[in-house]
């Protein structure tokens, strides 16, 4: 018997988790859903037994021991719980070791109207050379190897002297 999801009346799958999952967004990065930023690396869908069905939500953090993650897992329970899922778990996975290239296109552009230089994969931690999200210049310098968060550097540019945060490629 399939199980229907009792918002939208469609078959309950990954696909339909994963949209709820995109409602969710990063306590560090608020512009940024759980699903741009690409810690949600799976998800599992299986039904015990009719009208029973048990969800894992697989996540890997941006970084070891990034306090963020378990906020996150209990959000992603609270959710799920909310639109009548029970048996709900989420597993947090090291390995492979979570990279900026797993983070959506739609992330990286919303990174930058926030104000937050995107991960370049041509550098982890550029001298110079990042474009500033305010003026859009390359005309930049590295302040600090760390910004607001482990994930981020922390940038002025030069033209117009505004300080920005970059996030790291990894």
């Amino acid at each position: 018997m399939m199980n229907y999801d009792n918002k939208t009346n469609t078959p309950v799958n990954e696909r339909v988790i994963m949209g709820y999952l995109e409602e969710i967004c990063d306590p560090e990065i608020p512009v940024l859903s759980i699903v741009d930023l690409g810690i949600v690396r799976a998800i599992k869908v299986k039904e015990d037994a009719p009208g029973d069905i048990e969800i894992e939500v697989i996540i890997t953090s941006t970084y070891t021991g990034c306090p963020a993650m378990d906020m996150i897992a209990a959000e992603i329970r609270v959710m799920l719980a909310t639109l009548g899922f029970k048996k709900v778990t989420v597993t947090q996975s090291l390995s492979p070791a979570w990279t900026t290239a797993w983070m959506s296109e739609e992330g990286k552009k919303k990174l930058n109207a926030y104000g937050i230089a995107p991960p370049d994969k041509r550098f982890t931690i550029p001298a110079d050379g990042v474009a500033c999200p305010q003026c859009k210049s390359c005309n930049t310098k590295l302040l600090s190897e760390f910004g607001s968060t482990a994930c981020k550097a922390l940038y002025q540019c030069s033209d117009c002297r505004e300080p920005f945060d970059y996030f790291k490629c990894h």
